[in-house]
């Protein structure tokens, strides 16, 4: 009912007000012109005003109504209007469905005429001063008709009412709804069920709508919902099996339609996931599978080091980063669709579907280099898995290719004190001047590789091809003592060390040359210009010579004819007295810890005591040292009195009760002189 039912409305502002009810093309409260359009809502009545008894001429105002119910009074119903002698027309065409019993009802001061598609139904059609009412029950024909309502008031007081309704008793309406259309059907993938829609039904008696199914290939429907809903969402009874949908509708009298035409619908059966592949990686296990249509998530379980778990996953895809480094973990995967139904999972015994977590890439990778080589060094933490070793790219360029060969495996380590491990590799192919950039990786067992270590880049240094300059002023001094060598070095400052080479000389006697052969060697320092070889002065004749080292490896030995040798005879120590063989006893010399020298000597079966002596050069014999006379019973003897800057000779012997004494055992000791 629009807002002029029972008002009387004698302004232009309620005028406005009540043009509400429809759409206008022209100014509320205006007259509108002969030609003036207006476009009411579906079932709405289009109400023109004469301004005559007779409809006669161009309304004076054309609107809309939903509900003819108007008490205008004795006063005009809008400006422009006579309060008396005037009309209203009322006018809807509608679709009645499939039609039926009808009720027409109308009441009037003064008369009122109502027609259905032009015939008139009610006649009432007088000038009078009470309501007037008459109603009729009819049958109007499926489809859409024209209802159309004369009002005339000639004079007093003015009101309208009409309305129409089916009749709903079982005992009057027979006639079946209208048969549904325009029906849809589909499977919702986010929720996992069947979601159904069709159109409003016209019918003015309808009580509802029921939803059928029925699986392909039977002829029996089942009624899975009923109601005044548009719509339906429900489950397929069996995933993977067509079921066809339709509806029926139902009025109030209880007639009910023929069903729509069946609409076809598949929930996908939630099969297995295929395609599951598990990768190890630097930040966890990657677990990868094929989508399944129709799921809309899937459930993901792992199984390893730890208690088996199980995760909801949206994609096709999940990062495990919480599993340890080389720890193996196995998957199965599972599809859900939206309404929970679950497939069953991958089976437990596929390979693909296990991995483990790479080992950690190196850390703290440095590079230092040198004339020829470069050195890298890097640190493996206590938690970067199970290292088996590491490979290392070299590259003159970049990026270093790790799909190569690696130039080497390395896998010898020390052991540092918070239970990390530093790793050192030297590479000696480089050449000097040269950039060379590298990538280490570590592996497992499996051969399987780490991350890369960060790339690190050496330049190395320039090559010095130049070997340092030899010693000059060679000497050798014989002593007493061994041999004292001194030379002169030139003060280069890449002078790494010296190498003092001790050989002898050995003789081509066809060729008349001699040649120093190396048979041991000492290293000193780089500025050290004297060396003491402290041997036994036995008269032999020794030969020396000095390689000069510098820091890029260079040695003045490189050119041997520069290089200087120097040959001595040694002085003869050695006791002109020989001592017999076969002596039992077993004898050490060695310099005291308080000077002198202290003899030892392991005991000798019947021994009563034994002599100790010492021999005296200027003599010419042994001189015994322990007491005269009397057997020393001691197993060592020290010789407080031994001078420093010699060689000394000693002689133990057993002394037996019998007063025979055994062949003496010799030993010698060589003192330096203090510093």
């Amino acid at each position: 009912m629009t807002p002029f039912s029972r008002v009387r409305l004698r302004t232009a502002a309620a005028v406005s007000v009540a043009a509400t009810s429809c759409t206008l093309l022209s100014a509320v409260g205006a007259t509108p012109a002969a030609a003036a359009a207006v476009t009411c809502k579906t079932n709405y009545f289009t109400r023109t005003y004469y301004a005559n008894t007779t409809f006669a001429g161009t309304p004076k105002k054309t609107d809309c109504d939903n509900a003819m119910d108007q008490n205008w009074g004795s006063g005009a119903p809008v400006s422009g209007l006579p309060k008396d002698n005037f009309a209203v027309r009322y006018s809807v065409t509608r679709d009645f469905g499939s039609g039926g019993p009808f009720t027409l009802a109308a009441s009037a001061l003064d008369g009122v005429r109502v027609y259905l598609d032009g015939v008139r139904k009610i006649d009432i059609w007088k000038n009078g001063s009470a309501t007037v009412s008459k109603s009729v029950n009819l049958t109007v024909p499926s489809g859409k008709h024209t209802l159309r309502v004369d009002y005339v008031n000639w004079t007093g007081s003015a009101a309208v009412k009409f309305g129409y309704a089916p009749r709903t008793s079982k005992t009057y309406d027979k006639v079946e709804p209208r048969t549904p259309t325009g029906v849809k059907v589909v499977h919702d993938t986010a929720s996992g069920k069947v979601k159904m829609t069709y159109p409003a039904s016209v019918e003015m008696d309808l009580a509802g709508y029921r939803i059928y199914r029925r699986l392909a290939g039977t002829t029996t429907y089942t009624l899975v919902a009923s109601g005044a809903a548009t719509s339906y969402t429900g489950l397929n009874p069996e995933p993977g099996k067509t079921y066809y949908y339709e509806v029926r509708a139902v009025d109030k009298a209880g007639n009910v339609s023929t069903g729509s035409a069946d609409v076809p619908v598949v929930s996908p059966l939630m099969t297995t996931p295929t395609g599951l592949a598990a990768t190890g990686t630097d930040t966890g296990i990657t677990v990868t599978w094929k989508p399944v249509a129709g799921a809309t998530r899937y459930l993901l379980n792992r199984s390893g080091s730890g208690a088996a778990t199980t995760v909801s996953v949206t994609g096709t895809s999940f990062s495990d980063t919480t599993v340890a480094r080389s720890a193996q973990w196995q998957y199965r995967v599972a599809a859900v669709d939206g309404a929970g139904r679950t497939s069953a999972y991958t089976p437990a015994t596929s390979t693909a579907a296990s991995a483990h977590r790479t080992v950690a890439a190196p850390h703290s990778l440095t590079a230092v280099p040198a004339a020829s080589s470069v050195t890298l060094s890097w640190l493996r933490a206590t938690t970067d898995g199970s290292v088996s070793g590491y490979h290392v790219y070299r590259s003159t360029a970049l990026p270093v290719d790790t799909k190569a060969a690696p130039v080497a495996d390395v896998v010898a380590s020390t052991l540092l004190a918070d239970g990390s491990r530093r790793f050192t590799w030297t590479d000696d192919y480089p050449v000097g001047d040269t950039t060379y950039h590298y990538v280490v990786k570590a592996f497992d067992s499996t051969g399987k590789e780490s991350a890369a270590a960060a790339n690190v880049t050496a330049t190395t240094l320039h090559e010095d091809l130049t070997p340092p300059a030899p010693v000059t002023g060679l000497a050798a001094e014989a002593t007493d003592y061994g041999v004292e060598l001194r030379w002169k070095i030139d003060t280069e400052p890449d002078i790494a060390r010296q190498r003092v080479l001790i050989g002898e000389l050995v003789t081509d006697e066809e060729e008349g040359t001699s040649v120093c052969y190396a048979v041991s060697s000492a290293y000193v320092g780089p500025t050290v210009t004297s060396y003491r070889d402290v041997r036994l002065p036995d008269g032999e004749e020794r030969c020396y010579f000095i390689d000069v080292q510098d820091t890029s490896g260079n040695h003045s030995m490189s050119d041997p004819e520069a290089n200087p040798v120097v040959t001595v005879t040694e002085r003869d120590l050695t006791p002109t007295v020989e001592t017999p063989e076969g002596t039992p006893v077993t004898l050490t010399a060695d310099d005291g810890a308080a000077g002198g020298v202290r003899l030892a000597w392991q005991p000798v079966t019947g021994a009563a005591g034994y002599t100790v002596e010492r021999w005296n050069p200027e003599a010419g014999a042994y001189e015994e040292i322990s007491a005269a006379g009397t057997p020393y019973t001691g197993l060592s003897f020290t010789d407080a009195e031994a001078a420093a800057g010699t060689t000394h000779f000693y002689r133990v012997a057993a002394l037996y009760a019998d007063g025979t004494a055994s062949v003496p055992g010799t030993a010698w000791v060589v003192l330096e002189p203090a510093a």
